[in-house]
């Protein structure tokens, strides 16, 4: 069976053997973040919808609960806000009682403000929300928000998610130099995670070239001296690409397939996507890798960012 909303298992350096979970047409968003690894929001929304079937997951995963090992979580992820889906709560509740493996979702959080929203997710294992920035022109600047969204309405879905849920809350913090890492920025930060209470506060950076162009990595430096600044005992900086390697679920056959793609032609993501009937997600993974490696190269160009074979 050829899946459409599942994908995977990806090696996730947070989640290990990850078998993802979309439930949202590709680059439907909340936000159209500037780092976003894959492109541009084609959608901005905060309007809730059955973007995609219920019955149609739900087949989908107890095909694969049936005839594949079990992933170590299934993960709500894609490339679009999968909170957007109105059915995800349900989805999730289907999980929860044809199987013991952990639920994962991973969310930009801004939804949280929704009552409803945050009732659906209570019954997940583990919840990675992002908050980039906690001032108005950091947000603005980073996350690119929708006029409907705001700082204090997004803190405090946070907030209250936090006293409702009882499961984990792992809170991704990306930082671009020059865009949210002034002092403002972070000491407004600090002072919503004080408030939000997260059991880990994932400190994180580009691994590749984001939605737009001029913007640049953290240095490994710089994140250490925001760890500082910040002087919390649950922060921590996310492992660099080359650990992702050592998880079980890399697969050198995808790696190697990859590759073959692109050493006859340069390829963008929606490409290699569209050539290898692969999950945009599970394709990321293995760009970081690769890239991190010297083995590929991206140039940007009109149609978007290129990977070619490195000319080492």
């Amino acid at each position: 069976m050829t899946y459409q909303y599942l994908f995977g298992p990806v090696p996730s350096r947070r989640l290990g053997m990850s078998l993802g979970v979309d439930l949202i047409p590709h680059k439907i968003c909340s936000l159209n973040c500037v780092y976003c690894e894959c492109g541009r929001t084609t959608k901005l929304t905060t309007e809730r919808e059955e973007y995609v079937p219920y019955e149609k997951v739900t087949e989908e995963i107890k095909h694969y609960l049936k005839n594949n090992p079990s992933p170590d979580f299934f993960t709500f992820s894609g490339s679009g806000e999968p909170t957007l889906n109105n059915r995800i709560g349900d989805v999730l509740h289907f999980i929860k009682t044809h199987t013991e493996v952990p639920v994962a979702v991973l969310t930009n959080g801004t939804l949280f403000y929704d009552p409803e929203v945050r009732k659906e997710l209570r019954e997940a294992d583990v919840v990675l929300p992002s908050l980039d920035a906690a001032e108005p022109v950091a947000f603005k600047k980073i996350n690119r928000p929708p006029r409907t969204l705001n700082i204090p309405q997004y803190i405090q879905g946070l907030v209250d998610f936090r006293k409702e849920y009882s499961g984990k809350i792992w809170l991704e913090v990306l930082i671009i130099p020059g865009l949210n890492d002034n002092r403002e920025n972070l000491e407004a930060l600090k002072e919503a995670f004080l408030r939000i209470q997260p059991d880990e506060i994932q400190l994180n950076t580009l691994d590749r070239p984001g939605a737009v162009d001029k913007i640049r990595a953290a240095t490994r430096r710089e994140l250490a001296e925001i760890v500082r600044f910040w002087n919390l005992p649950q922060v921590k900086i996310i492992a660099a690409a080359p650990d992702r390697k050592k998880i079980v679920s890399y697969r050198s056959d995808t790696e190697s397939a990859i590759l073959e793609t692109i050493k006859r032609r340069p390829c963008t993501l929606e490409d290699l996507h569209q050539i290898l009937g692969l999950h945009i997600n599970e394709i990321n993974k293995y760009l970081d890798v690769l890239e991190d490696e010297k083995k590929i190269v991206s140039v940007r160009e009109n149609r978007g960012v290129f990977y070619s074979i490195a000319n080492n």
